[in-house]
């Protein structure tokens, strides 16, 4: 065409030069993408490869190939990507007359590339413009791959017969990892507590002093005014100062400039709450094993959780848990296996598991995916079991839609989220046998920036700082915790307003006004649980945790800090609105109470 254009002397229109010229450029890029994917399938690309033909790196937060015993479940494929290029290339080739070549080999093991129909049935191109592809949903992530089937298997699968003790397999994996940590401390193979300091930061033979708190507060005052250049300097000193892989102060500097950069510059991607697409689920259950192993609030919540139900359920056939905010499903193993003790056999478990879609066509793979795994576990007991997926913000789900049946146990789970006074109409109407409910006790639900930063701040300074005393600063597991639950949460709360702000915590005694007003009692705390959940903190963790009570709530809290708060509810029958006065709180001397 160019040729033809310079013999003729004709001037074809600006758009169709435009366009000509992109898709040469693409389809070249496509080509070497291709070859390159079919030399070299580790470096050339971000997709999985085979089984053991990836190669381990030597950066602090990767995973080694020594690290998990179960394959190589730390190769990663960015599926999307890889999608989107054959799609953008197939609509080239199209456009062009020529005829599309197959895919390598290698791509037909993980890839679900779209078949010939797909393209016939759209005659003006896979994205006819850039608007139209706007309004499609990002290309979903394929399944998870074996070897991380695998390990969730070999961490949840209770090994049954030949003796082997039938104790929670979760709970098995704390205590391993727990029992490992103080192995290699107590006999001399000390796990490496080095930070890599950058000699930047030295001064003489020690470390400069750096005031994060200040300057993290002076550079969140610039963001709220939008002093481009006084906050571009902070930020500065800021990233200088701060590392991903520091002491825990330098950690938390990191994430929360991270958030104030997206504030100042706008770049707000849309948020989840479930981790990168590059991280897999068998990562995520090693970093949560990690959690679980250093600080209580994760565990005992659980603890609280499953022996309520299990209580509740001792007579019940039928029992139906609406999980609000499912993640990964952590929690129910130990609850299944409780459910397959049960004096008499035990009952039907129907889970209701809900939580954000996910981008592409399958907005609820993941928790799907979670479901499957659930089953497995509940056959390998022999627990009759149904699982529900529901993928969509909380506010918009329907009664219908949770399928409920009549005369099951009726169980609603909150663990450590915010319902708003619409989920709390929504889980009164279900009218629930039980509402269990843990909470964030934060008070960083302001609607003035710098205050909601201030207190912010203070929360995750806490959350660092458990991890800073209790687990090694090169530990993988702590960094990808960091990244992905800590570091998220914390820009989540910076960088977002609006109905992107998923983190809106508040002090325990406001949930309790609004619940009451919302039309629901608070149930008296089960002592052995109690007694049992003080037996566990005491004997596995470290000696600043500590529980309190106050009034029918349990508090958890660190170094005097209250972090969680876990309590039970009832509706009231026939109650729309209770319309209370708020009461005076005995404080205990342990704990800061104020709110």
């Amino acid at each position: 065409l160019c040729c033809y254009q310079a013999a003729k002397g004709l001037v074809l229109p600006w758009d169709f030069q435009k366009r000509f010229n992109i898709f040469i450029i693409v389809i070249a890029l496509g080509r070497h993408f291709h070859s390159t994917m079919a030399e070299n399938p580790v470096n050339g690309s971000n997709c999985r490869v085979d089984p053991g033909s990836a190669k381990s790196n030597n950066h602090p937060g990767s995973n080694s190939e020594g690290n998990c015993p179960y394959g190589n479940e730390n190769a990663y494929c960015s599926y999307a990507d890889c999608l989107a290029l054959q799609a953008a290339e197939k609509a080239f080739y199209d456009v062009l007359t020529q005829k599309y070549p197959s895919s390598p080999p290698h791509f037909h093991h993980n890839l679900q590339v779209p078949n010939k129909s797909t393209w016939n049935n759209d005659p003006h191109g896979y994205f006819d413009s850039l608007e139209e592809r706007r309004k499609n949903k990002h290309l979903a992530m394929a399944v998870e791959g074996l070897s991380e089937e695998h390990m969730f298997d070999e961490v949840f699968l209770v090994k049954t017969g030949n003796g082997v003790s039938m104790s929670c397999p979760l709970y098995e994996a704390y205590q391993n990892r727990t029992a490992n940590s103080k192995l290699e401390d107590n006999g001399g193979l000390k796990r490496n507590n080095s930070k890599r300091i950058p000699a930047k930061k030295q001064v003489g033979n020690g470390k400069e002093m750096v005031d994060f708190g200040s300057l993290l507060t002076q550079c969140a005052q610039a963001v709220a005014v939008y002093d481009q250049r006084a906050a571009t300097e902070l930020l500065g000193k800021i990233r200088y100062y701060s590392s991903p892989y520091g002491d825990g102060t330098e950690r938390l500097a990191h994430y929360v400039a991270k958030g104030l950069e997206i504030r100042l510059n706008g770049t707000r991607a849309p948020f989840t709450q479930i981790p990168s697409n590059t991280t897999l689920a068998a990562d995520v259950l090693k970093s949560h094993i990690l959690y679980v192993s250093v600080c209580p609030f994760g565990s005992i919540s659980n603890l609280f959780s499953n022996r309520n139900i299990a209580k509740l359920a001792e007579k019940a056939t039928t029992v139906h848990v609406i999980d609000f905010a499912i993640a990964y499903g952590f929690q129910w193993p130990c609850l299944i296996h409780r459910l397959s003790t049960r004096s008499g056999g035990s009952p039907k478990l129907r889970i209701t598991g809900i939580d954000f879609p996910q981008p592409g066509f399958r907005p609820a793979e993941r928790i799907e995916a979670i479901g499957r795994r659930l089953r497995r576990w509940c056959e390998n007991v022999n627990v009759p079991f149904e699982f529900n997926a529901i993928a969509k913000r909380w506010e918009t789900i329907r009664a219908e839609e949770l399928n409920i049946e009549r005369e099951e146990l009726l169980v609603v789970n909150f663990m450590l989220n915010s319902p708003r006074n619409m989920v709390l109409k929504l889980i009164k109407r279900l009218d629930p046998d039980l509402f269990i409910q843990g909470v964030v006790n934060g008070n960083y639900n302001f609607p003035f920036f710098i205050n909601r930063f201030r207190e912010a701040f203070f929360h995750f300074s806490a959350m660092f700082d458990i991890l800073e005393a209790n687990v090694g600063g090169e530990d993988p597991d702590r960094l990808l915790l960091e990244k992905e639950t800590f570091g998220r949460d914390a820009i989540n709360v910076i960088a977002y307003e609006g109905m992107d702000r998923i983190n809106r915590p508040e002090k325990y005694k406001q949930w309790q006004l609004r619940n009451q007003k919302a039309g629901f009692r608070q149930l008296p705390l089960e002592q052995n649980i109690l007694n049992r959940a003080r037996t566990v903190l005491k004997s596995d963790y470290h000696k600043d945790f500590d529980i309190e009570v106050d009034g029918q709530w349990m508090l958890q809290g660190w170094k005097g800090r209250v972090i969680h708060a876990l309590s039970c509810w009832k509706p009231v029958k026939g109650l729309i609105c209770l319309h209370i006065h708020q009461t005076e709180i005995t404080q205990y001397p342990k704990f800061n109470l104020n709110f």
